[in-house]
């Protein structure tokens, strides 16, 4: 009897031991004496298998179970042991430790290096940002709140980098270049970037200044790469934008990763000024796969399949626009649609060996094929018109100022195929990393363009020409290229010690030859970075180089005007590549504030450019004039502050001031026209070109990233994306007069989303076991411009009674709602 009351004496007393416990959440940083965050230092329970490690700025989070009291323990190598006892008064504690640096500390320089920023290189954890709100479904949205980025699209994944275009971008994955449609003139048909987010582990982003393994291009590098799991992991996604589901296995030699994507705008088209029936569809499958022969042999396939197809057909479209006191408004009937179909193809195979541990070899064969088909047929009649005000802001229906219509045609097919055969290397030795590459490159397109518009306004065909009937635009092509182009590059980088402090020095040389036009490059690339020993919370950087933008196809097609006014394309085979001459000089400043890290970045530049071709941008198609025509320069300055307004999450503000302008200087001249108030030419004048601004000269931009959560519950998380840029410069058509006098509208956007955390072993509804095999879930609602700004992205012309041409703005999406739930599974 005796046993029995002491075995129930016993269960009351751990009934209630379990009742006292209290979920604990302890978070904080781990610092050194210099007020520096240490990365990897071990946080834990002192008895217990409870822990966790620091992030690179020192931050710890750790939730535990306390009945009545814990000995919380800071430890790092070359660091002094703290302890501190904690007891369960509060749910959330915050600590923050300062580790003296022990008898056998190890050597700071290194631990300081790791953290401290030595190139133009940024690099990015795609993990901390998977729940920002995102309408073009890929990484590439995180990239227009960076320094010196730009994009006044939401509907398309291209971006332009401190006054340069969407081509003057290159995009590495694992070292590969990867390539996108040629076709694609609006973001509605853009479709999904190569990038899949669920498959990236790092990436790296230069704005300017790269290094010599980088290719020939003038405006920024984005480097991917693409994670090896060493585990299973999966996630499924869902939202009203499109799907996706990734899973990853690894074995003893063998890994793999499969992603498979889906994506439709209809949503979001929904919200443009043009009522129609959308129906776009892009799919996209990826597959990586590696195998490890040896310690020393490893075999990789990258691999993808892509098909976008756009399906318009449009109805009515009502755009208002100008100002209270004179306020327009254009109506637009329809008839016909546009069929859409892009599809590509990739795969790449590469081969390492790494004989030793400081030296890696690789052979890489790649293969890329594209197949694009744009047709569309539609007409419309158009009506454009005052709008009156009245004492009680109703609006009234005013003047006729114009009636017209028009008929766009298009018959365009294109097909790619490029494949090459590389060889890489990398040798380090003492204080030198070199590197070195070669490529051989087969590149095969054909070309087949039939497209014209014609526009009728209050009777007469538009241009009007007495003699004749004229297309208000037309272009005919049918072309087939095939060349070899050619890559080689060395650099080495060198790291020493001075008495003033520790340098880093990069020089590389890079070579280029096309057998198209048969010329070769020469691109000699350096950089230093300095970290003075007065102060170590410095970094100053400088790097120079000589850059080329190497012509692809889109630069090559030259018009010739025959005696009838059609427009025929023809590739010049005496264009040359563009050039400029880079200067970037930049620092960094880490400091704490507020308990936290911060990091405080100014860039400045100058970019000195020549054999310029010069270009026009609609929405996201870019027109080259086909031959190397003006001189350009761009000079600006960024400045980014960098940390942790909120414990353990990472946001960011920038700021950009930018100018860029360029001339003509082919020799041409053009003839300016004044005219009296009845619009008849009084007097001309012929003048040369003059300095006026390139076309993505972007003046200012104001951007901000910020992520918060619930102080007492992190699962409970708030994401903000801001913007706010110059409006982009655009010239009335057909006019080299004009062709920058006038601009868009500045670009303003609030994207926020708040979500909400389902947790294995922190949530009680994840013990059941429906949910066994369930990691995290995550519900997120967004807010897609939450301002409801009627941002542009280009203008449609349209002419009134009294012959004088109206920019009439295309309107991006408005406010919409979205709603996402991520699954994790393991």
């Amino acid at each position: 009897m005796k046993i029995r009351y002491f075995h129930l004496l016993l269960f009351l007393s751990f009934i209630s031991v379990v009742a006292a416990q209290t979920k604990v959440r302890v978070y904080g940083y781990v610092i050194d004496t210099n007020n520096r965050g240490i990365e990897y230092a071990n946080v834990y329970l002192e008895n217990t298998t409870i822990g966790t490690s620091t992030n690179t700025n020192g931050y710890y989070d750790l939730t535990a179970e306390i009945a009545d009291s814990a000995t919380i323990v800071f430890s790092m190598l070359g660091y002094e042991t703290l302890k501190h006892v904690i007891k369960p008064t509060q749910r959330t504690i915050h600590i923050t430790v300062e580790l003296p640096v022990s008898s056998t500390q190890i050597d700071e320089v290194d631990v300081v290096a790791q953290r401290i920023q030595t190139s133009t290189i940024e690099l990015l954890d795609p993990s901390k940002y998977r729940l920002m709100p995102n309408t073009s479904g890929g990484i590439e949205s995180l990239f227009i709140t960076f320094t010196g980025v730009n994009s006044n699209n939401e509907l398309s994944s291209q971006y332009n980098v401190r006054g340069g275009n969407f081509d003057e971008n290159i995009v590495y994955v694992n070292g590969i270049e990867v390539y996108r449609p040629l076709l694609i003139r609006s973001g509605q048909q853009e479709g999904l970037s190569f990038i899949n987010t669920d498959m990236v582990e790092q990436v790296a982003f230069s704005s300017g200044g790269f290094d010599a393994e980088y290719g020939d291009k003038m405006s920024s590098v984005l480097d991917i790469t693409y994670k090896k799991p060493e585990k299973f992991e999966s996630s499924v996604s869902l939202s009203l934008l499109g799907a996706s589901a990734y899973v990853g296995t690894a074995g003893k030699k063998f890994s793999q990763m499969h992603g498979i994507r889906y994506k439709t705008s209809a949503y979001l088209l929904g919200t443009l000024d043009t009522e129609a029936e959308y129906n776009p569809t892009f799919l996209d499958y990826q597959t990586y796969l590696t195998y490890q022969f040896s310690p020393k042999w490893e075999l990789t396939f990258l691999g993808n399949f892509s098909q976008n197809s756009y399906q318009f057909v449009p109805q009515v479209r009502e755009t208002k626009f100008g100002t209270q006191d004179m306020a327009r408004r254009l109506t637009i009937y329809f008839e016909g649609q546009e069929k859409d179909l892009f599809r590509t193809s990739f795969g790449a195979l590469t081969l390492n060996y790494s004989p030793r541990k400081n030296m890696k070899l690789s052979l890489l064969a790649s293969a890329f094929h594209t197949n694009e088909r744009e047709t569309y047929d539609i007409s419309g009649e158009y009506r454009l018109g005052e709008i009156k005000s009245g004492l009680d802001d109703e609006t009234t229906e005013g003047e006729v100022l114009g009636i017209g219509r028009y008929h766009e045609h298009a018959r365009n097919r294109l097909k790619a195929t490029v494949a090459n055969i590389g060889h890489q290397g990398e040798f380090a030795v003492n204080s030198h990393r070199m590197k070195w590459g070669a490529n051989l490159q087969r590149e095969i397109i054909d070309d087949k363009i039939s497209e014209w518009e014609w526009r009728d306004s209050v009777g007469y065909s538009l241009p009007h020409n007495s003699d004749r009937l004229e297309l208000y635009y037309n272009m005919k092509s049918d072309n087939v290229m095939s060349s070899w182009r050619g890559t080689a590059y060395f650099q080495d980088t060198y790291k020493f010690e001075a008495n003033a402090g520790r340098f880093s020095l990069t020089g590389g040389l890079r070579a280029n030859y096309w057998s198209f036009n048969n010329e070769l490059l020469v691109s000699p690339r350096a950089s230093i970075s300095f970290i003075p020993h007065w102060d170590k919370d410095f970094s100053f950087r400088f790097a120079t180089g000589l850059y080329y933008q190497a012509p692809f196809y889109k630069e090559l097609r030259d018009t010739i005007i025959d005696a009838s006014g059609n427009v025929n394309v023809h590739l010049n085979e005496d264009i040359k590549a563009q050039r400029s001459l880079h200067f970037v000089l930049g620092g960094d400043h880490y400091f704490r504030a507020f308990g936290r890290p911060f990091k405080f970045t100014t860039e400045a530049y100058l970019k000195l450019a020549d054999r310029v071709v010069t270009y026009s941008v609609d929405n996201v198609n870019i027109r080259y004039s086909g031959k190397n025509d003006a001189i350009a320069y761009t000079a600006g300055i960024d400045f980014k502050l960098f940390g942790e307004l909120v414990p353990g999450t990472d946001s960011w503000i920038n700021f950009s001031l930018m100018r860029s302008r360029e001339k003509i200087t082919d020799g041409s001249t053009y003839t300016k026209n004044i005219y009296d108030e009845n619009h008849n030419i009084v007097s001309s004048q012929v003048m040369e070109h003059d300095w006026v601004s390139r076309p993505n000269e972007c003046r200012y931009a104001l951007s901000m990233l910020f992520q918060d959560y619930w102080p007492t519950n992190p699962k409970y998380k708030l994401h903000l994306k801001f913007i706010l840029s110059d409006g982009l410069p655009f010239g009335a058509p057909r006019s080299v007069e004009y062709r920058a006098a006038s601009r868009l509208s500045a670009y303003n956007r609030v994207d926020i989303g708040a979500s909400r955390g389902l947790v294995q072993g922190k949530d009680k509804i994840m013990n059941r076991p429906f949910f066994k095999h369930i990691e995290s879930i995550w519900f997120n609602f967004e807010v897609l411009n939450l301002i409801g700004s009627n941002n542009e992205n280009s203008v449609y012309w349209v002419t009134d009674i009294y012959s004088q041409e109206w920019a009439v703005p295309n309107y991006l999406t408005g406010r919409q709602f979205n709603f996402k739930i991520m699954v994790d599974l393991k």
